[in-house]
This record gives structure tokens, sequence and C-alpha cells, in this order.
């Protein structure tokens, strides 16, 4: 059956403007990207087959760009419009947090890396820089590959932090695994990190470990730091 022979109530474009998007199933918010669905298939379930191919929804928006465009209904000018709405959204979030509250908050801190390490398949380390009143300024991805004291230099570190001016910073990565429990190397580096950022009188003020499905660490809420 076709979508537009459905229930109004229960089309994924009235059911967002009736309800809000936060009432739709993955499959529904992913059946109005699509727009339209493929010979046998609504939208709906085209967005379903998708979900079961790609495992989920963080899969699917972290897949590049040949494992995203060999799948049936996508391809490239579906992957470009994908990415600038990634963007678009990234800005948004960006945008509110340079006029807003203190980044004080470890689960705000979290959201904001969610937008930007959290659909990696890699492990990226970088720095939330904060001004004198630890409002955002900027996320800067520093390093790419196993994180660990070897391959963090906190010359890089401390190279960034001037360069931005800065006066506070959050020390932030991922883990490709999903399980965000902060390793020995983890707690090592930090430490590592705190020293050299205190010859230049920049405070460190957490360390955030971004998983999968939302899940999160801080290494400060721990007392690991």
């Amino acid at each position: 059956m076709a979508i537009t022979d459905w229930h109004a109530h229960d089309r994924p474009r009235e059911k967002l403007l009736n309800f809000g998007a936060a009432h739709l199933s993955d499959a529904e918010l992913l059946a109005i990207f699509l727009r339209v669905g493929v010979k046998g298939k609504s939208a709906v379930e085209l967005a379903q087959d998708l979900l079961d191919h790609f495992g989920s929804l963080h899969a699917l928006l972290q897949a590049n760009e040949p494992e995203f465009c060999q799948a049936k209904g996508l391809g490239q000018a579906k992957y470009v419009q994908l990415k600038a709405v990634l963007e678009i959204s990234r800005r948004h979030f960006e945008s509110g947090l340079t006029k807003g509250d203190a980044m004080t908050a470890p689960d705000k801190v979290a959201q904001l890396l969610s937008h930007h390490i959290g659909h990696q398949s890699r492990e990226i380390f970088g720095l939330v820089l904060l001004d004198q009143q630890h409002h955002f300024m900027a996320f800067t991805p520093l390093f790419t590959g196993t994180i660990n004291q070897a391959t963090v230099h906190p010359r890089e570190v401390i190279q960034t932090v001037l360069e931005h001016q800065a006066a506070a910073v959050i020390l932030a990565h991922n883990h490709p695994s999903g399980d965000p429990t902060p390793s020995d190397a983890d707690v090592a580096l930090t430490q590592r990190l705190i020293d050299a950022l205190e010859v230049i009188d920049v405070r460190c003020l957490d360390h955030i470990i971004l998983g999968d499905h939302g899940r999160w660490t801080s290494l400060a809420q721990q007392g690991k730091m």
C-alpha cells in the first residue's frame, strides 16, 4: 500500500507536523528524507530495509560514500543531501553555543561532540576551546588513530590553544568500539596534558570520551583528573 493510501495520522510527514519529529521512528524520519520508495516498496518500507541493511541509523549516517551509494534506493545525490543536513545540524547547534551558557555541563559537551566525532569509525582526539567565561569557541580535531601518549603531542595541543587564544579547554576523543570507559592510557594522557597546559595558565576542565548510542564518560565526573 502506498503511503498516500495510509490514514493521515500515520503518514510520516503529517505525523511530524501534528505531533513533532520526536514522535517518529528512525524509519519514518528516514522515509521523509528519502521522499519516495522503490517499485513495490513505500518510502517507509525502503527506509526500514536500509536500517536493517546497515544495522542502525548510526551506522547508516557514518557510512562512507561507496557504502552508502551501493545500497538500494540511495545514490550520490542522497549522500550529498545527507551530509549537508548533518552539517546544517552541527552549525545550528554550535551557533546556539557561541551565545549560550558556559560549557560546564558534560552532557552538553557530549552533545556537541556527537556532531563532530559521534559517527566516526576511527579514533579522533580534539579540543573543545573555551573563552574566559567558558563559552564555546571551537572544536578542533588534532589527531587520528590510536590515541595514546605517543600520538598526542602536548606541543601541538599548546600551539592550538595559543592560536585560538583560548582560556580553557575540554579534551575529547571517541571510542569507535562504542564503549566510552576510559583506559589507563586515557587517564595518563589526560594528566600529561593538564600538566602541559598549566605552564601556559590554561585550565583543562574535563576529558569527555564519546561512545555509541549516546553513551559518554566524563573523567572529571569520575574523579580521574
